[in-house]
């Protein structure tokens, strides 16, 4: 009975929507490559930083990848930046990701990946107990064997937010002993909340040569954190912008939006490097190549993103501003579980969703011991509705999802 209840929750709920990105064989992926690779020029490419990394302007996260051939036709295509995380898939993406490259000149592609600490309150951007260096140094050495590679390009720390987080003394030193035992080249952030603060905070240390940040044509106080950007940028670090169509899908079925258009909005501001995009489809990756060839927003471009902006309806992307936490009665940490509500429903990856998930303290439906929601989202979000929906996932075996 319970087996059969699961398969009926795959069948009615949130699972459903990671059919679609479901890839063919390793050998049509490779044919793929190869035709992707003789149709289109060389791609469009900016400096990352002082790192002396030449970025095309899309690098590929991995996380919705699920065939290694798939990497390799991406790599084949012009894609040379990948980037993973210890958590995709408990490891497995980023042994995905090594298999894809594997035996390609290690000076011909870059790989990065996300290794968070354990103590991390992501509600918070600060740590629950003293960060252990010899841990976290160990787990970056488990990645490295995950990829099969002596070394990465970037070990970036995630979730960073906070300044005392950035410039935590021990982090820093973790990060400059892994340089040191040429276990990386260069080190970094990936910021999801309290970004403006971490950028300048990164730009203090004098360790951080890269920041990956969610920007996008609904990111709010665009002026001031352009120039918390435009700081960074002439401190040496190179920036490169993830969540960058708002958590909107390229799917036929997903909310009604231009994506070359708001892929473009990003590239605008030429201190972004490169967009990191979650390509999971041959679809999504040809038309990101013939996207990044010529960056003139037509007019109709610009007409679909400023009916896209001018649109009350709330979607699907938190802006992670974290005011509705003191709101809650029971302190949920909302921004976290949004994000999943987003990977779910947004970015099709209920793997990711789940992962992200699990590092939220939630039990049961906590929102059904509240007749009405006291929280007002500055987005619109009908938070209890998202939250019931999404935490249904909890109840999902790890094994059962996409991803």
């Amino acid at each position: 009975m319970e087996t059969k209840n699961r398969r009926d929750f795959l069948k009615k709920s949130i699972l459903g929507i990671s059919g679609a990105t479901l890839l063919p064989s390793n050998l049509k992926i490779g044919m793929v490559g190869e035709a992707l690779k003789s149709d289109l020029p060389e791609l469009p490419f900016r400096a990352l930083g002082k790192t002396g990394i030449k970025t095309p302007l899309i690098s590929m996260g991995t996380s919705g990848a699920t065939a290694s051939g798939f990497v390799r036709s991406a790599y084949e295509a012009g894609i040379k930046v990948f980037f993973s995380a210890t958590y995709y898939g408990e490891g497995n993406n980023e042994k995905l990701v090594g298999e894809g490259l594997k035996g390609l000149p290690r000076d011909s592609f870059v790989v990065g990946t996300a290794v968070p600490s354990d103590g991390m309150d992501m509600r918070s951007g600060t740590f629950t107990k003293p960060f252990d260096s010899q841990a976290y140094i160990a787990k970056a050495e488990q990645s490295l064997k995950r990829f099969g590679l002596e070394y990465v390009d970037f070990f970036l720390f995630p979730y960073a937010g906070k300044k005392e987080t950035v410039l935590n003394e021990s982090v820093l030193k973790a990060l400059e002993q892994l340089k040191k035992q040429g276990k990386t080249r260069f080190v970094g952030i990936a910021s999801h909340s309290d970004t403006e603060e971490a950028l300048l905070a990164a730009t203090d240390s004098g360790v951080y040569e890269l920041a990956m940040i969610g920007y996008n044509y609904k990111t709010i106080n665009k002026e001031s954190l352009n120039i918390a950007i435009s700081k960074t940028v002439k401190a040496g670090i190179g920036i490169v912008a993830m969540k960058t169509t708002a958590g909107a899908s390229r799917q036929k079925s997903g909310p009604s939006l231009n994506t070359d258009a708001a892929l473009k909005w990003v590239l605008q501001n030429e201190n972004i490097s490169s967009i990191v995009s979650g390509m999971s489809s041959f679809e999504e990756l040809q038309k990101n190549l013939a996207m990044i060839q010529n960056l003139k927003m037509s007019d109709q471009e610009l007409k679909d993103l400023n009916l896209a902006g001018q649109n009350k309806e709330p979607g699907l992307y938190c802006h992670q501003c974290k005011k509705c936490i003191p709101q809650c009665p029971y302190n949920l940490d909302i921004p976290t579980i949004m994000r999943s509500y987003m990977y779910a429903y947004g970015y099709k990856n209920t793997a990711q969703a789940w992962h992200t998930l699990a590092g939220v303290e939630i039990s049961g439906r906590p929102c059904e011991k509240c007749d009405a929601c006291k929280v007002r989202c500055t987005a619109g979000f009908d938070v209890k509705n998202k939250i019931m929906d999404i935490s249904r996932l909890k109840d999902i075996p790890r094994d059962f999802l996409h991803g």
